[in-house]
Order: structure tokens, then sequence, then C-alpha cells
């Protein structure tokens, strides 16, 4: 099975209850972008109307391989039309304040699958509504996971752990010379550059790429060469928000997953034993379907993102989480970012299991991309937070348990 061949393969709308109003301080649009990142969309709507980059906001990221509609705001006057490479923002209204994460009530979601045998497409078919009627778990899937590091030399492979674990100085290091999924090519580059002449302030300056956020922490460096906690700071509060959003996301997956295994291996009514999927270096477990005492545990549960002043109630699910932060090396007191001054680890809960609404099939067809394979649609609606692709590896999990 393949996804995301063609552009027009995954199409995502956001929905939204939009706060508007006839007067307001915030102009909201609708974007539809194409191939470029949420955050490319901001800085280029920044720079084509000359605001603060801090002045357009989204509450929300999307896909950059996709053709996705979402809501922007943007502080002060503007026009009703903003046209630019990769998007189109069209003008719906003002509103008296930015919006907001919690204004959005989901994403309606349209994706090919592509590259199918005739038994692929009726197992996938099958598989959709199991996923339907049972739901999945609701793990937070790779896109969460950008500040990921792949360096084998990396103590840590999230930046957000090592400032969890106040290190300020392993941070700045994994900042500068760590790469992240997504780095484009000059600031790998640099990176590597920085690898090699760590604590050379004036050197990496000037090498530093143009215009960038390191050249900030370099100039700062370079009067205050062990200042380092200073230094972090100076990173931006989006990015340290989402590097610890990343590492937190990470345990709650090992939490869930944990959590999930104790209660699908404890059904001696189960007929077949769960299988798994991978998400970064983690294999957790997912179900076909669920017994009626599965579903109603199950499925009624939330489980808090990990944090300092996190409560777990369940005796289980507190053992798991003493478990997993104990394999992390950290304990729950630990999960607050000390040593940052305007970024913090968010609150809430996050429902255990995932159940897609409004979910439509199409009939299968010969694939106009993969000459004698099959491609079908599939269309459905998921609640803000979650993740298309998730559902499509459910799909590719058509045997066993």
């Amino acid at each position: 099975m393949r996804f995301k061949v063609r552009l027009e393969d995954f199409i995502v709308e956001e929905l939204a209850r939009l706060p508007l109003t006839s007067r307001g301080d915030f102009a909201i649009y609708q974007v539809e972008k194409r191939d470029i990142t949420t955050l490319q969309v901001q800085t280029r709507i920044a720079a084509q109307l000359q605001r603060r980059l801090a002045d357009v906001q989204t509450p929300a990221l999307k896909d950059k391989k996709a053709i996705a509609t979402q809501y922007l705001c943007v502080r002060g006057s503007s026009p009703a039309e903003l046209v630019g490479r990769g998007y189109r923002a069209r003008f719906v209204g003002r509103s008296p304040r930015p919006l907001r994460p919690l204004d959005l009530t989901g994403n309606r979601f349209t994706i090919t699958l592509r590259d199918l045998s005739p038994a692929e497409t009726n197992a996938i078919q099958e598989r959709l509504n199991e996923v339907a009627c049972y739901g999945l778990p609701n793990y937070f899937d790779e896109q969460r996971f950008g500040s990921y590091s792949p360096e084998p030399d990396a103590p840590d492979r999230f930046i957000g752990k090592t400032i969890l674990r106040r290190d300020a100085e392993g941070a700045v290091r994994a900042y500068l010379t760590h790469r992240f999924a997504g780095d484009p090519a000059r600031v790998c580059t640099f990176k590597a550059l920085a690898k090699q002449h760590w604590g050379e302030w004036a050197h990496l300056l000037n090498k530093a790429p143009r215009p960038s956020n390191y050249r900030s922490l370099l100039t700062y460096l370079k009067d205050h060469p062990q200042s380092y906690r200073k230094a972090l700071n100076l990173v931006p509060r989006r990015l340290l928000s989402l590097y610890l959003v990343a590492y937190q996301s990470y345990l709650w997956n090992q939490i869930a997953g944990s959590y999930l295994a104790h209660w699908l291996g404890s059904d001696a009514s189960a007929k077949r034993p769960f299988r798994t999927l991978s998400i970064l270096d983690l294999s957790l477990p997912i179900y076909h379907k669920l017994s009626a005492q599965q579903q109603a545990t199950l499925g009624a549960l939330s489980i808090p993102l990990p944090g300092h002043r996190a409560v777990y109630k369940d005796p289980v699910l507190a053992g798991v989480v003493r478990d997993v932060l104990e394999a992390e090396a950290l304990q729950l007191n630990d999960l607050k970012a000390r040593i940052l001054q305007r970024a913090y680890l968010p609150k809430g809960m996050r429902p255990l299991l995932l159940h897609p609404a409004a979910v439509t099939c199409g009939a299968p067809r010969d694939d106009d991309h993969f000459p004698g394979r099959q491609a079908i649609n599939t269309s459905f609606t998921l609640p803000s937070g979650a993740f298309a692709t998730l559902v499509l590896k459910a799909l590719a999990v058509v045997d066993g348990g």
C-alpha cells in the first residue's frame, strides 16, 4: 500500500468553530496550501504584509505533502485575498482574539491508497470497517517528532529530554549540531560544521545561515561563551515548545502502549493476540477487534499528558508511568522545563482510543500510476490532534490479531 504518491492523493480540510464578529483586531483567513509547511505559509504571509511573524498565527500545523485547507489569523487590517507561492488565503471575517487550538473541531481527510493487489484491497476494506467499529490506539504519529535526532552520538534522541534534564549546554549543542527531520541541506551543512568547531563561536557566526536564529545564539555566545542557559532561552519560544511537546508525546505513546498491552493481554476471552506497529523506535500494540469489556473500559479512558503535576489514579496506569519514566532515567517531578523562561509542557488529557467518524471507502479502480494494480479512495473525519497517517498504518495491519 502506498499513499501520498501524488500531492492530490492527500487532502485535508480543517474544521473549526470560528469566533467571528463584525469587528475585531484580527483578520481570519481560510488558507489553501500545496506542498509547503504551515510555518512557511506564516513566514511568507508575514513578509507579504510586512508584519512581524508573531502577528500571523495558526492554531495547528498541517502536512507539507498534501493539499491542506486551514485557518490563519493576522493582527490588524488585511486585504480580501492573499496569494503567494504555494498558498492562497481568503478573508472570512474578523475576530476579537487570535485563533486557538480549542477553536478547531477536527479535520476531514480524503486519501487515495495506491499500488494494491485485489486481495490487499479487500483486506483494507475489511480493516477499515473494523477501525470504524472498534477504533484504534490514539498514538501520536511521526509528524509530531520533527526534533527526534537520528545522530548515533546524541546522548538524548530528543532535545526536549535534554531540556528536562536541565542540561542547558547539551540542549544548545543539540540545537546547533544535531540533525532533525526536515532540516534543509544548508542547515545540515552548518550543523556538521558546528559539531567540528564547537566553541569557536565567532567562526560559526560567520558561517551560520542567513537569516536564521542560530546567529542570535552565536552572537550571544561569542560575548558570553559559557552562558548556555541564557543562550538556550534565545531559541524562539515556538521551537522550544515544539521540542518539549515532541518528547512529552513520545512518553505518552510509551505509557499508552504499555497500558493498552496490559488490557489486551489480560482479557482471557480474546481469540487472537494483538499485533504491533512501529513509530520511531517504539513497537506499539494495535488490535483488530475488542471484546465488550475492553470496549467499555478502554473506550471511556483518557490518559493525562505526562507532566510534573499529572495525576494517575489507576494503580496499573501509575505503575506503567513509573516504569516508563524509570527506563528514561526520569521521575515525574523532572517533567518541568525549569531551565526555560517562556516554554512549558502542556497539560491535558488524551483519549486512549481514536474513533474515526464518517468513514467512507470508494470502489477499487485501476491505478493509473502503477499499471496492473488497484487504487481506492477513503475519507474520514478525525478530532483535532489525531493523525490520519496513524489510521493508514492501522489499515496496513491486515493479518493477525
